[in-house]
């Protein structure tokens, strides 16, 4: 998979930009602010419909500019496929794929697999849970496209559900009793849904979790060794083994019914703080240094080496499906010592189509033989 040609027009700091590809390692090598992270942050919307440095689609339309469009060629075992998506913040966005309109945006996910090492990822370790919680999820739905649509499923019940909590609270503390039976139809749509979700993402921990300590002990083998833990509002309840290498696939069916019980439990306590105290929504995925998590207890190298084995682990992930995902590494190879960026050149080097961004020549390794573009002032040439 590798995608062949980009185009933007008023996205970002672009009021237009057309760039030819090819397999193999690309570097675009410009100065801050000159546009080149914009150009990648394109290619990963197309990937995820979502961007890895902005929450909202508002900041990827230049200012000033009523839409932002992208469009790329794709191309996946010799087939090319065109995706071309409208952005317009406070609008339905548009997609459509080889120019015939897509029924919805998320029909383009899995058209394009994209992993994306940047140094917001510095985040997945020292940041809150959420950060590691939508690393889980966007994999989740770069393996499996249909999951997108049972995630907005759950983010929907869970908002209706968490309104419900706080207008019977209210209404039980007034005295007026509340709404409970429109609660229990809640907690069955939330424990279905969630039951789901957390299937999912206890088998995928299962199946990183080697890939992650194996990549780790490659990018520091002099460090403590590094493992990841997937932790639930479920606690003792979990079943033993789901979510362990070799242990046993989650059952949804199983979690469902464990979910609900754990709702019964803290019944009270929701509705007196007014919201959703168990789901996949309040879960870790704890990263583990030794003994000791690697949040407050890594040093800034450990923590760099740590955000970039859980990429690589997803890198292989989702290699080991059958499809060879574009490697994009934004403005990384500045932030890691000597060591640590020959092992990502050497994962680089090796697939099918690598983007890199940097703001020096220098600061790619010279390993990494690569086709270079130079970004400035607003535009791009190949050198």
């Amino acid at each position: 998979m590798y995608v062949r040609h980009l185009q933007v027009t008023d996205f970002r700091s672009w009021a237009h930009a057309d760039v030819p590809l090819e397999p193999g390692p690309s570097v675009l090598i410009g100065a801050n602010g000159q546009g080149k992270t914009n150009l990648v942050e394109a290619i990963g919307y197309v990937a995820t419909l979502s961007s890895h440095r902005v929450a909202t689609d508002a900041p990827l339309v230049r200012m000033g500019a009523p839409r932002a469009v992208v469009r790329t060629a794709v191309v996946h075992s010799g087939r090319e496929l065109l995706v071309e998506l409208e952005i317009t913040p406070g609008k339905a966005n548009r997609a459509r794929i080889n120019r015939a309109p897509a029924g919805k945006p998320r029909d383009v996910l899995g058209i394009l697999r994209t992993v994306l090492f940047a140094p917001e990822d510095l985040a997945l370790v020292r940041g809150d849970p959420g950060e590691r919680r939508r690393f889980a999820d966007d994999l989740l739905v770069a393996r499996t496209p249909r999951l997108a649509g049972l995630r907005s499923d759950y983010e929907r019940v869970l908002k209706q559900r968490g309104a419900l909590l706080k207008t019977s609270g209210a209404a039980r503390r007034a005295g007026r009793g509340g709404d409970i039976g429109t609660l229990e139809v809640w907690d069955g749509h939330l424990a279905r849904h969630g039951a789901q979700l957390l299937a999912y993402r206890l088998n995928l921990v299962a199946d990183l979790e080697p890939l992650v300590a194996a990549a780790y002990a490659g990018v520091a083998p002099e460090s403590r060794p590094a493992h990841i833990r997937y932790r639930s509002t479920l606690g003792d309840d979990l079943p033993e083994g789901y979510g362990v290498p070799g242990g046993p696939r989650a059952d949804a069916e199983q979690l469902e019914t464990l979910l609900l019980e754990s709702m019964a439990k803290v019944r009270s306590q929701e509705l007196d703080r007014g919201v959703c105290l168990v789901g996949p929504h309040r879960d870790d995925i704890e990263l583990i240094l030794g003994e000791a998590p690697a949040k407050g207890y890594a040093s800034h190298g450990e923590s760099w080496s740590f955000a970039l084995a859980l990429r690589l682990g997803a890198y292989e992930v989702l290699r080991g499906d059958g499809v060879e995902p574009v490697l994009v590494l934004d403005d990384v190879f500045a932030e890691l010592d000597r060591r640590r960026r020959q092992r990502l050149a050497a994962v680089a080097a090796a697939a099918e189509q690598v983007l890199v961004t940097a703001a020096v020549a220098e600061d790619v390794p010279a390993e990494l033989e690569a086709v270079r573009y130079d970004v400035r002032e607003g535009e791009i040439h190949r050198v």
